[in-house]
């Protein structure tokens, strides 16, 4: 790691994807509490609770913040692929071992995510097996084999390929005793697999997993988006061109995502392709803003909180869900949080945001980074 002071940017480092990354996990580990805590504060305010709406998935159809969270990160996996692997390819590196590290690479995420489920309770009977990091486990390591095999152009066609095709599997192919193009939570395909070839339990709708078997599929596509933006961030092309490029893109990808949406709904669960196309212009669009913030315009000291995060957002992420931050918060906080009435959980919500950042923190003075 670089020795460069804390908040500029490191030469030859596209720093704006590490606090895009940090931006994205801040909201699950800390953010989306406190816009619960202050709708909850203000709850007479429309404006308040139109941004907390925006912080609770859609049940089925339809599209919020919240649901952008999980592929913008999958994207985010994608950008990196140029700037390590093709990058590694270039330099003339054994493709045995890329093809062994991304096996592991795979294998590792997945164990992590079914210890993150609860494999450790040693309550097999009730082990979810898909999950978060199993899906970006997964995700990561097909997208890498595409790139590992073909050449940019390749990995347009491929991934056009495969939203075309999970449109078409989903609209034709018939659900036994329901029939084709059923896109209900108990009526689709998707779903239909998951019940017959997936060990219970689900998340997070009754029928089927929202990171089940068929969906799989699509999700490797929004990794795929994130590695055509990152060849072209890696391009020799100018800065100014880089973001013109990003931004129509991510225009373009709306577009297609609303008119595609009409026969294809936009539906997080099933990670259809409207769905695919939707998070992926949002998620160009905000990697086209952080990218003119950060690299273009050199304001870095403002996104210093979320590359801390950013750097080590797997260990958070883990973190978070195994030891209770509460504990620590509670210490310094138990003796006047339960005078502040309706301002306690924003406080708290704060309170838990300065532990974690701070063991982060810490993380990133000492250089130590959990990677996979």
């Amino acid at each position: 790691m670089s020795k460069s002071k804390v908040g500029v940017a490191v030469p030859g480092r596209i720093a704006s994807i590490d606090a895009l990354r940090g931006f994205d996990m801040f909201w699950i580990t800390g953010g989306e509490g406190i816009i619960h805590a202050l709708a909850h504060i203000f709850p007479s305010s429309p404006a308040m609770q139109g941004l907390d709406h925006q912080f609770h998935h859609v049940p089925w159809e339809g599209f919020v913040f919240y649901d952008l969270i999980f592929p913008l990160f999958i994207f985010i996996v994608g950008v990196v692929l140029p700037f390590s692997l093709t990058k590694r390819l270039e330099a003339g590196a054994n493709r045995r071992q890329l093809y062994e590290h991304m096996a592991k690479r795979l294998i590792i995420l997945f164990m992590l995510g079914l210890v993150y489920n609860g494999l450790l309770d040693l309550n097999f009977h009730t082990l979810r097996l898909a999950g978060v990091l199993q899906r970006i486990g997964l995700a990561y390591f097909f997208a890498a084999f595409i790139v590992m095999n073909t050449k940019v152009r390749g990995q347009a066609i491929a991934t056009g390929s495969m939203l075309v095709t999970y449109f078409l599997i989903l609209k034709f192919v018939p659900v036994p005793g329901v029939g084709a193009g059923v896109l209900t939570p108990g009526g689709n395909l998707s779903a239909y697999l998951d019940q017959h070839f997936l060990p219970r339990p689900f998340c997070c709708y009754l029928y089927g997993d929202n990171e089940g078997i068929l969906s799989t599929l699509p999700a490797i596509c929004t990794c795929m988006m994130g590695v055509l933006a990152g060849h072209w961030l890696r391009s020799d092309r100018t800065p100014r061109r880089k973001l013109k490029g990003l931004v129509i893109a991510g225009i373009l990808s709306l577009a297609l995502a609303l008119a595609w949406g009409i026969w294809f709904p936009i539906i997080k669960n099933l990670w259809t392709s409207s769905y695919v196309l939707f998070a992926g212009g949002w998620s160009l669009l905000l990697l086209a803003l952080f990218y003119w913030m950060i690299d273009m315009r050199g304001w870095t000291r403002w996104a210093f909180f979320f590359t801390v995060i950013g750097m080590n957002p797997l260990t958070i992420y883990i973190l978070d869900r195994l030891f209770d931050f509460g504990t620590i918060v509670a210490i310094f906080f138990h003796g006047f949080i339960d005078y502040l009435g309706p301002y306690k959980p924003l406080v708290w919500q704060l309170g838990m945001i300065a532990v974690t950042w701070s063991l982060l923190y810490y993380l990133f003075r000492q250089k130590i980074f959990l990677r996979v």
